[in-house]
Parts: C-alpha cells; structure tokens; sequence
C-alpha cells in the first residue's frame, strides 16, 4: 500500500540545479532522495519504493541512460523523467529506448518539471489529479488554460498562467520571491533579479485590478486570498 507521502529519487550531478529540484518538490509535499552520481542513485532505485524518479543523462560512475536500464532490467515499472542538456529528437529517442517515461531538457521552469512529474505519479497508480482550481470567483482550467473570473474569460500569457497556477495551488499561503523564481522561472535567474515584481504586476493587472486577491506581505512576498 502506498503512503500518504510520495517519494521521489532525484539523480543529479550538478549541485545548483539538483538543489533547485529538491527543494522545489519538498516544498510541495514530497519526501525526496538525492543521489548525485548513477552508482548510489541504481543502488536507492533498487532498495527503496520510490514512486518516480528524475534523472540526468550526463552522471559520474554510471550514465544515466546504462542507470535506466539496469532498472527496467529487473522489471521495476518507476516512472522516470529524464534530464538533459541534449534537446536533439535522437537524444530524446534513446532516452525513452531505455526506458524512460518523459524527458525533459534544461534549462527548464520548476513549473513544468512538477507537471510532468504529477503526470507520471498519476500514471502509474490512476490517481485522478484535479482539473480546475477555483479561489473565490476566479477559476483556472488546467486542460484548456482557460482562465476565468466572475464568468469574464481573462487571456494571460505562459507565464502569466505558470504563476496564477502555484497562487491557487496554494490559496492563502505567503509565498516568496523565491519561491515564484523557482518555480515559474528556470533556475538560472538571478534571486535579486526584478522579473517577479514585473510579473507579478501584469498578472494583478489582468486578474486582480481591484487589488482585492493578491496581496503583498512586505518583507514576506505575496498571498492569494479569495475576495
């Protein structure tokens, strides 16, 4: 029987981008294992139940496509993501070949790296994920990205759409600059950076013009109240 807590294995050399994963994921609900070469990450994939896992091609002791295979070698059905630098269709090709599930090539936005993620969980047990988040009288259809408030459709752009998306995922919870950097932004953006005031801005622009929804926790970052 699976816990309430999924666990997930991240296989990842590179220190800043296996810190911006991890972090990212405990942030939202997961118990997360980090093996930063291929050796240690096959020996966790095969001693611990892990209900997904992320790994980068380009790994020390063992390369990540030889770490899949080992894997579906002894008939474990983990889903896995795969990460790379390499966005070619033959690359991509080779990396499902030997058994990976989804595959995904940096730099990439935590945003999409969570969905595709969720994607495989749901996959794997048919957990049935909701498909419309609604705070208050704004509603976001996460099929058709139809975003709607009061019944008045609002156009917004990816990431526009990205961020409104992780305010109601976690509707009245203050989340930082950091955090909206992680996860809307890919994680080479400079922390002092001012991309999340100027999103922020647009989003309350088009959303929130009566300022009645969004709002700044100075010191803090922003929260998502219903109105």
């Amino acid at each position: 029987m699976m816990s309430d807590v999924m666990r997930i294995l991240v296989v990842e050399d590179d220190e800043k981008i296996a810190s911006f994963v991890v972090k990212g994921l405990k942030q939202n609900g997961y118990a997360v294992d980090h093996s930063a070469d291929g050796e240690h990450g096959l020996g966790l994939a095969q001693t611990v139940a892990y209900d997904a896992a992320i790994v980068d091609l380009m790994l020390p002791k063992l390369d990540g496509l030889s770490l899949i295979a080992r894997i579906r070698a002894r008939g474990a059905r983990l889903p896995v993501l795969i990460l790379s630098a390499r966005a070619s269709v033959d690359d991509r090709v080779r990396g499902l070949q030997a058994g990976g599930d989804d595959y995904l090539t940096k730099p990439f936005a935590f945003s999409e790296l969570l969905a595709r993620v969720q994607a495989l969980i749901r996959r794997a047990t048919q957990a049935v994920e909701p498909t419309r988040l609604t705070v208050g009288e704004l509603t976001v259809d996460l099929l058709t990205r139809e975003v709607t408030r009061g019944g008045e459709r609002i156009e917004l752009q990816p990431r526009e759409f990205a961020l409104l998306e992780f305010f109601m995922r976690h509707p009245k919870r203050a989340v930082t600059k950091t955090m909206i950097l992680e996860h809307v932004f890919d994680f080479s953006f400079d922390p002092q950076t001012n991309v999340v005031d100027v999103l922020i801005h647009r989003l309350r622009n088009k959303v929130d013009p009566d300022k009645t929804m969004i709002h700044t926790i100075r010191g803090v970052g922003y929260v998502l109240r219903p109105a």
